[in-house]
Formats: structure tokens, C-alpha cells, sequence
């Protein structure tokens, strides 16, 4: 197999320039990060138990599909927790909250 040309090693990273991939957590994350992530985990957990679309979701939650894709992809700045909340009460409406 030969390795790709210089031109098409450009295009490629060309379409990949606007391409925003999921977030991780910082290297060393505070309790509100954790709680956060945690969270958002709850929201791909379910899209993957319940084996729906971000569209379905978006329609459960009420919310346009982008923000779904958003929250799926950890980019949570726009969202406070209590709307992350909300938002996951919609899907789970047992949703219980401990601290510890």
C-alpha cells in the first residue's frame, strides 16, 4: 500500500480543520468537572441503551439537534448543570442526585 501524496494528505487535513471531535476531561478535573462528565456520560449511555438518534433525543429533550450533538461530544460550555439536569430528568424521570 502506498502512502497517500502530499495533496491528498492537504485535502484531507483541510476537511478535518473544522471538525470539532468529543472532549475529554482536563488533566486534573475538579468535582464539578467529574459530576459534569459523568453526567454527560448518562446522555451516551442512553442514545446507546435505547438505540436512538440525536434527533430522537433532541425531540424527547426538547432542544434542537445541535446542542444533543454538543452534549454527546462533551462540549458542555454552553450548558449549566442545572439545564444538563433538566435536560437528563426528561430522559430519566427516576433521575435521583447524591453527593458523596
Amino acid at each position: 500500500m502506498a502512502f497517500p501524496s502530499e495533496d491528498e494528505i492537504k485535502r484531507a487535513l483541510k476537511k478535518l480543520e473544522n471538525i470539532e471531535g468529543t472532549l475529554g476531561m482536563p488533566e486534573n478535573p475538579t468535582p464539578l468537572e467529574k459530576f459534569r462528565h459523568d453526567l454527560q456520560q448518562k446522555f451516551v449511555g442512553y442514545i446507546l441503551v435505547k438505540k436512538i438518534s440525536q434527533r430522537e433525543m433532541a425531540e424527547i429533550i426538547g432542544i434542537d439537534e445541535g446542542k444533543v450533538s454538543k452534549i454527546l461530544h462533551n462540549r458542555l460550555d454552553e450548558f449549566s448543570t442545572d439545564r444538563l439536569i433538566n435536560f437528563y430528568e426528561k430522559l430519566n424521570p427516576d433521575v435521583k442526585l447524591k453527593v458523596g
